[in-house]
């Protein structure tokens, strides 16, 4: 069938909105008629790196509703709304069947080759292979992702908001809720108030974390960081953030951090703010020349945790539901989390704003399509398409 997407030609340069190819579903594998689609700064990232594969569609947050599934597919149906996850996992290792599906690792080989699951793309243009990006290439009017990609949220729940549950919100969350484990009355500090601590910040408050601490040295940063949920906020450009973390805390320091900053001196501060027994959760990427400091002297003594968390933790099926359904009852913000709402044609005016240093980062612009051009599609596709 063909669509519409916007494809990666070149490092560095706008993505082109083109007419592409994009193949039937094979089995255990999912057509979704993408409704909305995040624009991470994850995509920016693949934009800029010369080892990404040319030409791809770009995009791993994205919702939709399913058009049509291949042999063997059970946890959807045609019309259930879904979540797209990029991390599936085989569900067969060690790490899956001990319950840390976080931990597979199936799904990194495809995904650095650009392909699906099993090493091979449906998306072409005149015969030319085009390769997928996070097993998703949401970027489209349509992907065909892996069954274990597609995670059914509630009827009720609104596709833009949806879309930007599957990365940067279940990780924020996860990290609090599932790999740091916050527990009701603790202290919690977030390094680095972006797009993954504002929900890190979101999952310490759902816990019912009573004091939390955002930390960031954009002083906008921290203001939006109370809109969601933080108590107190640190200017790490101008305190020195460990003595201001004790200070808050009758001399001990916080009984959880996340650090979602990529920084190590952040890292290394939060362990320092961190209390005896406390936890440290590193979520964000490190640069891999850099190098991680922690005092040596009494270290045994200290009784901390120091963690790094991947997806924060996620189990997509367990988390995407309890995510929108937090969502639905009022408790967790992500209409806040919309900057903006573009078509796919204006995608471009979203990786501008990355390089514009007075645009807030805290959140996402969102490509939508309209629900009714949704519904008409997946009704139409019904139609052509027989799996």
């Amino acid at each position: 069938m063909k669509m519409k997407a916007a494809v990666m030609t070149g490092v560095g340069t706008p993505l082109e909105i083109q007419d592409v190819e994009l193949a039937q579903p094979k089995a255990n594998e999912v057509l979704v008629k993408i409704g909305a689609t995040g624009v991470c700064h994850s995509d920016l990232n693949a934009l800029g790196d010369k080892t990404t594969p040319k030409p791809t569609i770009l995009g791993h947050e994205g919702a939709g509703i399913v058009a049509a599934v291949g042999p063997n597919v059970t946890k959807v149906k045609v019309g259930d709304k879904v979540a797209l996850s990029w991390a599936p996992y085989c569900g067969t290792c060690e790490f899956c069947v001990t319950g840390n599906v976080h931990l597979c690792e199936t799904a990194f080989g495809p995904m650095f080759e650009g392909t699906l699951l099993d090493g091979t793309s449906r998306l072409s243009k005149d015969g030319e292979t085009i390769y997928h990006n996070s097993l998703l290439s949401t970027f489209a009017e349509y992907a065909v992702v892996t069954e274990l990609s597609c995670v059914k949220i509630p009827e009720a729940m609104p596709l833009a908001q949806a879309s930007l549950i599957g990365c940067g919100v279940a990780t924020g969350y996860g990290a609090a809720v599932h790999a740091a484990k916050v527990t009701p009355g603790s202290t919690v500090a977030v390094f680095g108030i972006g797009g993954v601590g504002v929900n890190a910040i979101q999952g310490a408050r759902i816990a019912g974390a009573a004091k939390i601490i955002a930390c960031d040295m954009k002083q906008a940063n921290l203001e939006i960081a109370k809109k969601f949920g933080a108590t107190h906020t640190i200017d790490v450009a101008e305190q020195n953030a460990d003595e201001a973390l004790k200070e808050l805390t009758g001399g001990y320091g916080v009984h959880f951090a996340i650090d979602c900053s990529g920084h190590t001196g952040a890292t290394e501060s939060a362990w320092k703010g961190t209390r005896k027994g406390g936890t440290v959760v590193v979520v964000g990427a490190f640069n891999p020349a850099a190098a991680l400091q922690l005092p040596a002297g009494g270290f045994h003594r200290v009784g901390k945790i120091l963690k790094g968390s991947f997806y924060g933790d996620t189990q997509p099926y367990r988390d995407f539901p309890t995510i929108a359904q937090l969502y639905l009852d009022g408790k967790f913000m992500l209409d806040e989390l919309i900057l903006g709402r573009i078509h796919l044609d204006d995608i471009n005016q979203a990786f501008d704003s990355f390089h514009d240093c007075n645009c807030i980062n805290v959140g996402r612009t969102v490509v939508e399509f309209s629900l009714q051009e949704q519904m008409e599609q997946v009704k139409s596709t019904e139609s052509v398409l027989t799996i």
